[in-house]
């Protein structure tokens, strides 16, 4: 009665009362999934209203247990569309086979998308981005603004799109990072600052490109291997297997994924789908009848009893 209910020396006031269940509204369902932040996802999508409908590109950043994938997408009211996307699974075409998720692997990624973006709107020539990867926050001021590339064509305005990184925690040295620092050298405007790459100290407020730069091209990867051929060699050939069936040392990384951005910076377009044809050999066995099911368990009933029979007489 009244919302309270006797709790020994006092009352304590119930919240979760039939009135509360009775208003109680159920989250979206990919929010009760844990899968859309929609609080993020409001302010990444919702454009100014002088802005006429143009949309408000985000450069979506999704890892799973095997591949990075990068996409450039935008929002309307009956889904988002997909601009363009790559994943490092891709990155075969250019030679990187193995470590297909790590930090340098999502500079890669989101190199290829940038490229690949820009020379579908035939921007790539006007925008190159950063082709001397040195770590180096990239930016210029034009007309009081502030674009995050080299320098601003006076006709065309760089691409500019969001990061978006859905739930995914954004601590500093975070590979998702990687990804961004990869789509801003490759030409996109992206607003970001130095304070979550790898190499910035929070209490000196400084930052270490050249320390970014070595993420960038596997050299925490290439110390680990070292470290690891010396201490336990055993368990450098079992974690590093793929790597060295593709030949690859410590020494060999920084040389290999240098070549890995040139060749994307040549060619960022996407393969050619493979054709398809289905096996048409295998043909379904034609449904039996009733009177052909019956029959077919009689038979079986048949040879059951006479095995029966048989072993009866050989007993006797």
């Amino acid at each position: 009665m009244g919302g309270r209910k006797d709790q020994g020396a006092g009352f304590v006031r119930v919240q979760k009362n039939r009135a509360y269940f009775s208003r109680y509204q159920v989250k979206f369902r990919r929010r009760r999934e844990g899968r859309t932040d929609y609080r993020q996802r409001k302010r990444l999508c919702a454009q100014d209203k002088n802005k006429y409908q143009s949309p408000k590109y985000r450069l979506v950043v999704r890892f799973t247990n095997t591949q990075v994938i990068c996409q450039v997408a935008y929002a309307l009211i009956d889904g988002d569309r997909i601009l363009a996307s790559a994943t490092s699974r891709e990155l075969a075409r250019y030679g990187l086979k193995v470590g297909l998720k790590n930090y340098a692997a999502a500079y890669c990624t989101g190199l290829l998308v940038a490229r690949r973006l820009l020379k579908k709107l035939g921007l790539d020539d006007i925008y190159e981005g950063n082709t001397d990867v040195d770590g180096e926050l990239v930016s210029t001021e034009y007309e009081k603004k502030t674009f995050f590339v080299d320098e601003v064509n006076d006709d065309k305005y760089p691409f500019r799109c969001f990061l978006d990184v859905g739930c995914k925690a954004t601590t500093t040295g975070c590979r998702i990072f990687g990804a961004l620092k990869g789509a801003a050298d490759g030409g996109l405007d992206i607003p970001h600052s130095e304070k979550r790459f790898p190499g910035y100290d929070r209490d000196a407020k400084e930052y270490d490109a050249d320390m970014h730069k070595e993420r960038i091209f596997a050299g925490h990867v290439g110390e680990y291997m070292e470290y690891l051929d010396e201490e336990d060699n055993q368990k450098y050939q079992e974690h590093f297997r793929l790597y060295l069936e593709e030949d690859l040392d410590c020494d060999a990384l920084e040389e290999m994924y240098e070549g890995v951005h040139e060749k994307i910076r040549e060619d960022p377009t996407s393969s050619e789908p493979k054709d398809f044809t289905p096996d048409k050999s295998y043909k379904r066995k034609a449904k039996l009848t009733n009177d052909e099911r019956k029959a077919r368990v009689q038979a079986k009933k048949d040879a059951k009893i006479a095995e029966l029979e048989e072993d009866g007489e050989d007993e006797d």
